[in-house]
């Protein structure tokens, strides 16, 4: 459990008092902070500079002050490592913590995130600064977390980066011959005969553009590369830190599917995931819910820390709407419906200068509690304090996994074909929706994930199969799973070389198929995917698009076939017996009533029922505790919705009501329910 140092939800967000050198208002802070719930604040996430005037100098009398006066007020603190920006004095005296950006340009000082993950200035120095850190506050018995660094992204090609790669491929290849063969360098006449001769793929050299290359091999690495030098900054701080603190958890807060960094390799190194949720106003809600579950299932399930979201607005994107009014409360119950134990904010009080300043915060630049978002996040905090003991160390059970793999993920965005359309994480997210939209528990899971649990495993595009995959998913069948893949999936090992056969490569058996060609439609352009006949909710004519795979079946059931282009007749959908399961290949992208009729079909053939059946727009979802279901259910609608809930009475936790069939729950409202 994240929260065994102070039982209940946490509540609070980024605190940068430093910002104001007045008393005054630290003492209206914490008046506030009190008001509004508040009992954790992170500090210390970019104050480096600050901290650390010169090389030998360490001066942390300001975060003494700050957290003793927090702690005797009874808030407690989420302690940054301060490492996200590098001192000027660093970038003037050791230019080398500076990056190279894609284009080949030396960076200035500026900005944040602008230190080279291998630079032996940049680590050395924040290394040291997470020790000094974490000797000064070991025995302070505010601190709940560590926090490194802060939002890890961005890569590096310099020289320095350069060797380090070269370095990186002698210890994953041993030998050049072998790199020459997995890169296929004698394409273009590449073949190394010298590790020097190897350089990052950039605009100076393989990629025209950010995931445009000649050598997917080459990029596809560089990405491998770059994700595991920043790990290892991190790796650098944890262990400074875990060497006077090993009873404190430590955290660093992802992104979501953030693309430059394999958050699932990153997790095995986090004791708690930490991210930061900042939708759109137009974001779909089952996009957010997904990311939530791709979070929870980086650690297999384990509650996460939801460590930031704004309460009102954000700045950075074209059009910064305000959140409206009831859903900032909305979201973050959403945050805890998928597993959830912390709601935290950025940021506590608002900035008055540089490019945050118009970033949304619970005490606004009016400087008082008598606003609209104070008023949500102080109601927020009182239900969220009177809910911690019936939701803390409960958890999210689901039959049905997707797979989600960032490897995969670049390969697909590396691939030079056959559509610039194809977005892997959509395709993911229209199968996640789909059983969203029936209120149907789902796990994000990687590929290293045991499959036994699980009634459907479902891997959209699983373009690249890595070795000893599709042996899992052939168990998984047998033993009576259902699994379902889709077009452009088995076409390259891990390398990303091509496996020669006939597609899906290694998925060939268990699927009983074989495809020849792959047509990729115009945005305008459409086919049919043709029911040969009904089966179970599927039944008549439905669009596709995007990618179509000119498959045969050899042992597969033909489902339905395509109805239109030269290809008309030949199959779309089918069905493989295996053993005791079955395995379903989609071989072109669906418009989104057939993956409601199909999956539904599924999980009807698996016994696998909604939750609650709701109107389009509510949400339902379910954490259990010692086997007592908790159901959140969630109006993202502006109006009134009814919800049916059977003959089984439940207690509403907010009202602390007895309430049993048909109730209404207002537009952007939450009910959340015990069963008895």
């Amino acid at each position: 459990m994240i929260n065994e140092a102070l039982p209940k939800i946490w509540y609070g967000g980024d605190y940068n008092p430093e910002q104001w050198d007045d008393p005054a208002v630290w003492d209206e802070d914490i008046r506030m902070f009190k008001l509004a719930g508040i009992d954790v604040a992170t500090l210390n996430v970019f104050s480096w500079a600050l901290n650390q005037p010169d090389e030998e100098t360490y001066d942390f009398t300001w975060l003494d002050e700050t957290m003793d006066r927090l702690y005797r007020n009874g808030i407690y603190t989420c302690l940054a490592t301060s490492t996200a920006a590098h001192p000027p004095w660093m970038a003037r005296k050791y230019p080398d913590v500076l990056r190279v950006d894609f284009y080949g340009r030396k960076r200035s000082y500026g900005g944040r995130h602008n230190s080279c993950p291998n630079s032996p200035t940049y680590r050395k120095y924040s290394r040291r600064m997470a020790d000094r850190l974490a000797e000064q506050y070991k025995n302070h018995p505010g601190v709940l977390i560590w926090h490194v660094s802060n939002e890890y992204g961005g890569y590096c090609y310099c020289d320095r980066c350069a060797q380090a790669f070269r370095d990186w491929l002698k210890e994953r290849y041993t030998d050049l011959d072998r790199l020459n063969k997995v890169w296929n360098t004698r394409f273009w006449g590449h073949t190394f005969y010298d590790w020097e001769e190897i350089v990052p793929p950039y605009a100076l050299s393989e990629e025209e553009e950010y995931n445009r290359t000649n050598f997917q091999g080459i990029s596809l690495d560089y990405r491998r590369f770059m994700s595991d030098s920043l790990l290892d900054c991190y790796r650098a701080e944890y262990k400074a830190i875990k060497r006077h603190t090993p009873h404190i958890p430590v955290t660093t807060n992802l992104m979501g599917t953030y693309p430059e960094l394999d958050y699932f390799k990153w997790a095995k190194d986090l004791d708690v995931v930490s991210w930061d949720n900042y939708p759109s106003i137009d974001t779909p809600v089952s996009y957010t819910a997904m990311v939530h579950d791709l979070m929870r299932g980086l650690k297999s399930g384990q509650p996460f820390m939801l460590m930031e979201q704004t309460p009102s607005q954000q700045n950075w994107q074209p059009y910064n709407s305000l959140k409206r009014p009831g859903v900032m409360r909305l979201w973050s119950y959403q945050a805890v419906a998928h597993g959830a134990d912390t709601v935290m904010f950025f940021q506590l009080r608002r900035s008055i200068g540089a490019c945050e300043k118009f970033h949304g915060a619970v005490i606004e630049h009016a400087g008082h509690e008598h606003t609209r978002v104070f008023r949500e996040c102080a109601d927020l905090g009182q239900e969220l304090h009177r809910l911690s003991d019936q939701l803390l160390d409960s958890r999210i059970e689901a039959k049905v996994a997707i797979v989600f793999d960032w490897e995969n993920r670049w390969a697909v965005d590396l691939s030079s074909g056959p559509s610039v359309a194809l977005r892997y994480e959509q395709e993911v997210h229209k199968y996640y929706d789909a059983l969203y939209q029936f209120n149907i528990p789902v796990d994000m899971i990687s590929v290293e994930e045991d499959l036994d649990s699980y009634s459907i495993v479902i891997a959209p595009v699983l373009y690249m199969v890595k070795p000893g995959y599709a042996e899992k998913v052939e168990s998984f069948v047998n033993s009576g799973g259902t699994f379902v893949t889709t077009f452009f999936s088995g076409i390259v090992d891990e390398n990303d070389r091509v496996v020669t056969g006939g597609y899906p490569g290694e998925l060939r058996r268990v699927m009983g198929i074989w495809a020849e060609e792959i047509d990729a439609l115009y945005p305008e352009e459409k086919n049919q995917i043709v029911m040969k006949q009904a089966k179970g909710n599927l039944r008549g004519t439905y669009e596709c698009g995007l990618l179509c795979d000119l498959i045969h079946a050899e042992g597969a059931e033909v489902v339905a076939e395509y109805g239109d282009d030269f290809y008309q007749g030949m199959p779309v959908l089918t069905k493989n017996r295996w053993g005791g399961g079955t395995a379903w290949y989609v071989a072109s992208s669906p418009e989104t009533s057939f993956l409601k009729d199909f999956l539904s079909t599924l999980c009807d053939e698996k016994g696998i029922q909604p939750l609650l059946k709701t109107p389009s727009g509510v949400e339902v979802s379910e954490r259990r505790k010692k086997e007592q279901p908790i159901l959140f259910v969630l109006n993202h609608r502006p109006e009134m919705a009814t919800i049916h809930l059977g003959e089984r009475p439940w207690i509403d936790l907010l009202s602390r009501q007895t309430v049993t069939g048909s109730v209404s729950l207002p537009g952007k409202d939450v009910m959340i329910l015990s069963g008895f």
